[in-house]
């Protein structure tokens, strides 16, 4: 008996009857050899770990546009802390931590640069409109190489419904897929507040008294009454739930962010000029289109034009669409002095 063998023999006694198990997945599109240590799920942790649009993460925008302290988040802290409160959530409950943590590490995958303000300009632009969950999904299903001959991560089904579900009005069908979907939120709204402390964008004053009292005067405090209430209200059945209480405190604080952070703080007025530049990027590429990598190009049969230019687009980094940006749309020095 393999090592993989062993290790899913004692997840059908560990977990909860609930959980999905690893020797009971639904599969891959490709179908594959088992490996002989790692289970299904485990894998593709690995192959989202070390894939290169996980990397790029760590230069993409949260919520402030070029953020230039150390301390505010980026997709790739978010992400992190995402994971970790979902694999709490996960082993409270008795459920599959390798599933929440591939689901978490993934589930951003697809954002572009300059956080919501880019997606939403690619939407505008794109025939068929940009989400970024889906986005997401299409990273894993077709834009990642594996090797240069197979694209596409070849990710386990349930792993995909995680992804495509995390956000939405389509609810994951496991679990461990419901954890990150309301892991993500609790972290978003949590480490968005804090940076908007420290910017100085909100006071604590301005934060509902409602949600204060209910969650915690404090950051932990938060997010471990939101996590301690996931675990109460979710243990022992089919669905993962927050209390009627914390859920209200927990959207009165989404909608106070939206309120005074994601819309109408000084942190936003230059999402304007992200919009423009975004458009400019993607007119340039579309009339431009031998500019676009190979490995983009070649997919153009299959998806079109706008997809692909969309494609390459979003999966820039921050920093990397502003040096494509000088480099392709502002005129260069054509003397020296």
């Amino acid at each position: 008996m393999s090592f993989r063998e062993e290790y899913q023999k004692k997840e059908q006694i560990m977990l909860s009857p609930y959980a999905s198990f690893s020797s009971k997945t639904r599969g891959r599109v490709q179908p594959e050899e088992e490996c002989e240590i790692r289970t299904p799920y485990q894998r593709d942790r690995d192959r989202i770990l070390h894939s290169k649009a996980f990397r790029r993460l760590k230069h993409k925008t949260q919520v402030f546009i070029a953020p230039e302290h150390d301390h505010y988040r980026t997709r790739l802290t978010h992400t992190l802390e995402v994971s970790q409160i979902s694999r709490t959530i996960a082993r409270a409950l008795s459920l599959n931590e390798d599933l929440v943590e591939a689901i978490s590490l993934a589930h951003d995958l697809g954002h572009t640069p300059f956080g919501h303000a880019g997606e939403g300009a690619l939407d505008k632009l794109v025939e068929g409109g940009f989400k970024h969950n889906q986005q997401s999904l299409r990273i894993v299903e077709v834009l990642e190489f594996r090797n240069r001959e197979k694209r596409g991560l070849n990710l386990t089904w349930e792993v995909k419904d995680g992804i495509s579900g995390h956000t939405g009005s389509e609810i994951p069908q496991t679990l461990e897929g419901q954890i990150v979907r309301i892991a993500d939120r609790i972290a978003y709204i949590n480490h968005d507040i804090d940076d908007a402390l420290r910017a100085g964008i909100i006071t604590k004053e301005k934060i509902p008294e409602f949600s204060l009292e209910k969650l915690g005067y404090e950051h932990s405090q938060r997010i471990d009454t939101m996590v301690r209430d996931m675990v109460e209200t979710s243990k022992d059945k089919n669905a993962i739930e927050q209390s009627e209480e914390v859920a209200r405190a927990t959207n009165l604080l989404r909608d106070f962010l939206f309120q005074e952070v994601y819309i109408g703080s000084e942190a936003k007025k230059e999402e304007f000029k992200v919009t423009n530049f975004i458009a400019n990027l993607f007119y340039f590429y579309m009339e431009n289109i031998d500019k676009l990598p190979e490995e983009y190009r070649e997919l153009i049969p299959r998806f079109g034009k706008q997809r692909l230019v969309a494609d390459y687009i979003a999966g820039m980094s921050d920093r990397y669409a502003l040096i494509q940006g000088q480099k392709l749309l502002l005129p260069r020095p054509w003397f020296s002095g």
